[in-house]
């Protein structure tokens, strides 16, 4: 269990490293379409190949057009919520987010039961997401009030996304392998910045200024997945995902030490407690 250990430890770190290079870019759509487009250009043949040779019902492709469509909203409200708000604050409500509907989606709607500590975990999410986006501070307090919960906001807009595809992408690898489905997201992700980036005039500069780590973040990106999918190799599912969002307290830490955000010991205890719940929720609720 140690190797598998080690391997979703690092991918949790590396899908942290390459939020964090986003979140301290020029701009944060075209640094986003930078690192996405390198692998969509390696995995073309692969979709093409894949394409030319199996011949899909057409309800297969409706449902890759509705992958690539959510990719593309994903990729839009993403970059805006690196826009608007602290790594440290909004990437655990990012990630934690999807771990906070899929049960309650499960016991509102498919007749699903938690137990005392999926309960629990529930709460301690919804209590860590409360303190991060500090409603109920005092005014005047750092990250109070609307300009505290706008990119909060945004965050539980990008888990939302991410819950919505991978749905989607469930039932879409009933048609296509695993990678070339990667590239049908990858195709609608840097479709959902193309505007942006063109509107913004500013992708020589950023590769001026951030060429070293966004070659190291188009390497990160799929790097965390595959990381996680070795491990998958060695050990089951249900012990190994809610493992993975350690990467919320490695951001914490990285959005604090690295990049001088402001409320370093709440932000990071809050990152700590929606770990925690997500490690509930996954391995005991």
């Amino acid at each position: 269990m140690i190797l598998p250990l080690i391997l979703v430890l690092a991918s949790g770190m590396a899908h942290a490293v390459w939020s964090m290079f986003t979140k301290r870019s020029l701009n944060k759509s075209v640094f986003l379409w930078s690192i996405m487009m390198i692998p969509t250009v390696l995995l073309l043949p692969v979709l093409v190949v894949e394409l030319s040779r199996e011949s899909l019902p057409v309800p297969a492709y409706a449902l890759l057009i509705v992958s690539m469509a959510l990719q593309a909203l994903y990729s839009w409200v993403l970059s805006q919520t690196y826009e608007l708000g602290d790594l440290s604050q909004i990437y655990p409500i990012m990630r934690g987010t999807s771990t906070l509907l899929v049960p309650l989606i499960g016991v509102a709607f498919l007749g699903e039961r938690l137990s005392g500590f999926g309960w629990l975990g529930i709460a301690c999410m919804i209590v860590g997401f409360i303190v991060l986006s500090g409603v109920g501070s005092r005014k005047g307090q750092a990250g109070s009030g609307m300009k505290g919960a706008k990119p909060v906001l945004m965050a539980l807009c990008v888990g939302l996304c991410t819950t919505s595809y991978v749905f989607v992408d469930k039932l879409n690898l009933q048609h296509i392998s695993p990678l070339a489905l990667l590239e049908v997201t990858n195709i609608g992700f840097v479709t959902g910045l193309t505007p942006a980036l063109l509107a913004s005039a500013g992708l020589r500069q950023e590769w001026k200024v951030n060429r070293s780590t966004i070659l190291l973040g188009a390497l990160l990106n799929p790097g965390s997945y595959l990381l996680f999918l070795f491990a998958l190799e060695q050990a089951p599912m249900a012990r190994l995902g809610p493992l993975r969002e350690v990467g919320t307290v490695f951001a914490a830490f990285l959005g604090i030490w690295l990049l001088k955000e402001q409320q370093g010991m709440k932000r990071i205890l809050c990152s700590i407690v929606i770990f925690g719940g997500i490690l509930l929720i996954g391995v005991w609720g």
